[in-house]
């Protein structure tokens, strides 16, 4: 429980998490340690107005995963704030409202650093970079340009902190396709998030 008037670094990990992995718990460790996080809030995801191209699995089991994923770490809790209203969901929206319930708060935004390349189509970069700091992991084989985030967004350079994190190549997008091929998942999902994937037949084809 954070109590909202207190001051606190408050790390924000949105997503849609489906479903959501070890990689995801180990970005989200990493950043509490070396930023000193008081509490890192999973904020998932409705429909992302960037994420159209594809149907995402329903928000209350996606939240069910992230409870089972984050059982016994009390520095990690849900976030329900961007599935309790309606859509779309713009991150620009989140934090204003984070902000608003947590107004003594410094924010941080845990992304990937492909994220970051993709921050200047988000809805008024600019502002987001103003709320927030952004805490970014960074990711072997990305290329992009900060000259173009710093474009979109100025000052977004001096808002970057950078977390490292053992890099290890695990995503959604090859798990679902994994369970769909009825391949081996094991080792890379937390087992509370494998039951709940079972018992809902999720991604099987």
């Amino acid at each position: 429980m954070i109590d909202n008037q207190q001051s606190v670094k408050l790390g924000l990990f949105g997503g849609t998490f489906d479903p959501p992995h070890l990689g995801h718990l180990i970005l989200a460790e990493a950043a509490r340690d070396q930023l000193s996080l008081d509490k890192v809030l999973w904020v998932v995801a409705g429909q992302s107005p960037l994420k159209q191209d594809r149907a995402i699995s329903p928000a209350e089991i996606r939240a069910e995963m992230v409870e089972a994923a984050i059982a016994g770490n009390p520095a990690f809790a849900l976030s329900r704030i961007d599935l309790d209203r309606p859509a779309p969901h713009y991150t620009l929206d989140t934090l204003k409202l984070l902000g608003r319930e947590f107004p003594n708060a410094e924010l941080y935004f845990l992304m990937g650093e492909d994220s970051l390349a993709d921050l200047p189509r988000w809805r008024s970069p600019d502002e987001i970079v103003g709320l927030c700091w952004l805490a970014v992991s960074r990711r072997p084989g990305t290329d992009f340009s900060l000259s173009a985030v710093e474009s979109a967004a100025p000052g977004a350079s001096a808002r970057i902190r950078w977390i490292q994190s053992p890099q290890i190549e695990i995503a959604s997008s090859d798990i679902r396709r994994r369970i769909g091929e009825g391949r081996t998942v094991r080792y890379l999902l937390p087992p509370g998030v494998h039951e709940i994937i079972v018992r809902e037949g999720l991604y099987s084809k």
